[in-house]
């Protein structure tokens, strides 16, 4: 027999990032971040931006978990957020009714959040992009949740295909929310070095006129051909 929690739990004393491993993701392309990570950390593709002109941030998760249909969770991560935080709350993937909508938004931005992500959906789409915070969300929904938790804040979470920890870096443009664990960003941006200078050299390549990657031309050249 399961026991009802209660209606909201708090974990605090999580691990935080130093703020200038977090600035030196700063800026930096998803796509680049994943390919030093050999090629994953985004989020599942669903999970877009609201607003893609307004989708670039960086920051230390702070991260919640909210019972479908109930904002608990996510109102819990507000009360412990603090300048700079990242909410990423996730919901299961519940897609009845918004987990998020202009209010709440508006009072994350009023507390300095860098952004919010979740695998749920979002409602007043133009409220929320007038606040000028960034949501990342799996869509739009105008069906309102409730507050009856139960919710629980500071854990590791699962949505969009990875968990994210407490402290992670999170690093969103216009086209992904990608995730850094920080015991690994170190390495991460040591690859990332390389991957930028490697895209530059094949960038500078296409616009001398290659028809062909580098590397495919190796793979091209040994290919067996077969006439039909």
């Amino acid at each position: 027999m399961l026991h009802n929690p209660p209606l909201l739990t708090i974990h605090r004393g999580h691990r935080r990032p130093e703020k200038a491993l977090v600035e030196a993701f700063r800026g930096a392309q998803s796509s680049h971040i994943c390919d030093a990570m050999d090629g994953r950390g985004a989020l599942d593709y669903r999970i877009k931006p609201l607003d893609p002109e307004n989708a670039v941030f960086v920051g230390p998760a702070l991260t919640a978990f909210a019972y479908p249909a109930d904002t608990v969770g996510m109102f819990g991560a507000l009360a412990e957020a603090a300048p700079g935080d990242v909410l990423v709350v996730a919901c299961e993937g519940f897609t009845g009714t918004a987990v998020i909508g202009d209010l709440a938004a508006g009072m994350m931005n009023n507390k300095g959040c860098a952004a919010f992500v979740t695998d749920g959906l979002a409602r007043d789409r133009a409220g929320i992009i007038a606040t000028g915070l960034p949501v990342f969300a799996a869509g739009i929904h105008p069906n309102s949740p409730a507050r009856n938790g139960p919710g629980v804040v500071g854990l590791p979470v699962n949505l969009g295909g990875l968990q994210v920890k407490p402290g992670d870096i999170i690093v969103g443009d216009a086209d992904a929310v990608v995730v850094v664990p920080l015991e690994r960003a170190e390495a991460v941006l040591r690859a990332l070095k390389d991957v930028r200078a490697n895209e530059a050299k094949a960038e500078q390549r296409v616009r001398d006129g290659a028809v062909m990657s580098q590397p495919m031309e190796a793979i091209l050249a040994a290919a067996r051909i077969i006439h039909d």
